[in-house]
């Protein structure tokens, strides 16, 4: 009996140990594990030589491109952690998040999802041959082309197919928008802004992930952590040149001086703040001190209204879509910008930036802006709407 369990302990341990050989040589887990740190120590090498603006190094861990592309672009981090390697014949495919800071403007890192290719060569070293977003993930705007710097008195412009002289435009404008936008909203934030400047709409909705019918008419956008903390990496104001080709010289400063708005307000604003509050607030920066008329600021509402098209509430959040009919798209916005003049004009100035922050202060519970209107404006979001529908007939009918 002794015997006969020792050959059964035998069998046992002989099918394990061909288990383990079957599972490596199939290519299991440790063989791709080897890989993928291999891989890794590329990355890292190739982060180093970014970093150290060592294009030598960089070219040694394959494609050269990336760094001519982004060698402007000021740098206070850059680094990669793979997630997954497919390895197939001599090449291989990684998935990786790659993470940065923007020196200066970034307190957070940017992390972005990336797909490598890279290939195998003779000494058996691997090299990256390409990277480009992972899928469903943006572009970054050196994924565009060679990116240009400018850097303003209060701004960083990173432009493509773009001249030095055309981004300092731009650089001019946010220079004007942030003491604009501090003069209205305080100075409690970063008080300097990021813009990005892509070819044309195309790049710009790239740079979304979105198709780019869902931004044509729209001159810009801005991107960032809604209630960012003390890490939260810098919002980026991304423009649409197509668009914003067409405006004249207030309408461009509005434009910048709204998006900048939406970086100063960041903090205060969550998802219980609605787009007629966020929207609106911005576009009351933008226009405040131009002397522009509601007739001139709202023609799309002023239409309706003498139309006896008096909207019935407030815009909801689901009348701001890009997509859709780009009339109800103005009288959107027009209609938050209105409710907010109208908040400044009959409650004052310091009353609208408080009910701004107290909407976010409330953003956990339920009824934000129903407890905002009543503990700072006194009154009831049913008496505040008819209030503001008697304001657009005064005003625009």
């Amino acid at each position: 009996m002794a015997g006969h369990g020792r050959a059964r302990g035998s069998g046992a341990v002989g099918l394990a140990v061909l288990l383990l050989v079957l599972l490596v040589g199939c290519g299991g887990r440790p063989a791709t594990d080897g890989v993928r740190a291999e891989v890794q120590r590329v990355l890292d090498r190739r982060a180093a030589a970014v970093l150290a603006h060592d294009a030598t190094a960089y070219a040694a861990t394959g494609d050269p491109t990336g760094y001519t592309r982004l060698r402007a672009v000021p740098l206070a981090a850059w680094s990669y952690r793979v997630t997954a390697v497919r390895p197939g014949g001599d090449g291989a495919e990684a998935d990786a998040e790659l993470s940065y800071r923007v020196e200066g403007h970034d307190r957070g890192p940017v992390t972005v999802a990336r797909t490598l290719r890279l290939t195998r060569d003779a000494a058996g070293r691997w090299n990256v041959a390409g990277e480009e977003p992972a899928r469903e993930s943006g572009q970054q705007l050196w994924d565009q082309g060679t990116v240009t710097v400018v850097r303003g008195a209060r701004s960083l412009v990173l432009g493509v197919g773009r001249s030095g002289e055309q981004l300092r435009t731009f650089a001019g404008l946010a220079d004007r928008a942030v003491p604009a936008v501090s003069q209205a909203w305080g100075t409690d934030w970063a008080r300097r802004v990021v813009v990005l400047v892509p070819k044309s709409l195309d790049g710009m909705a790239a740079l979304l992930g979105s198709p780019a019918s869902s931004y044509r008419g729209i001159a810009a956008v801005t991107t960032g952590e809604t209630g960012g903390g003390a890490d939260a990496p810098a919002d980026r104001v991304i423009v649409n040149p197509d668009a914003f080709g067409v405006l004249g010289p207030v309408g461009r400063q509005v434009v910048l001086t709204h998006e900048t708005t939406h970086v100063a307000t960041r903090a205060d604003t969550n998802a219980a703040t609605p787009l007629w509050l966020s929207e609106g607030y911005a576009d009351w920066v933008g226009y405040r001190g131009t002397g522009r008329t509601p007739e001139e600021a709202a023609p799309e509402l002023q239409k309706a209204v003498r139309g006896g098209d008096l909207p019935d509430g407030l815009p909801s959040d689901g009348d701001f879509g890009f997509a859709g009919d780009a009339a109800r798209l103005a009288r959107a916005y027009e209609g938050g910008w209105t409710a907010c003049r109208m908040i400044a004009e009959r409650w004052g100035e310091e009353d609208l930036h408080a009910f701004y922050r107290a909407v976010g202060e409330h953003g956990k519970r339920p009824g934000a802006v129903e407890g905002a209107m009543e503990s700072v404006l006194g009154t009831t979001l049913e008496d505040f709407t008819a209030e503001w529908q008697r304001y657009l007939h005064d005003e625009l009918g």
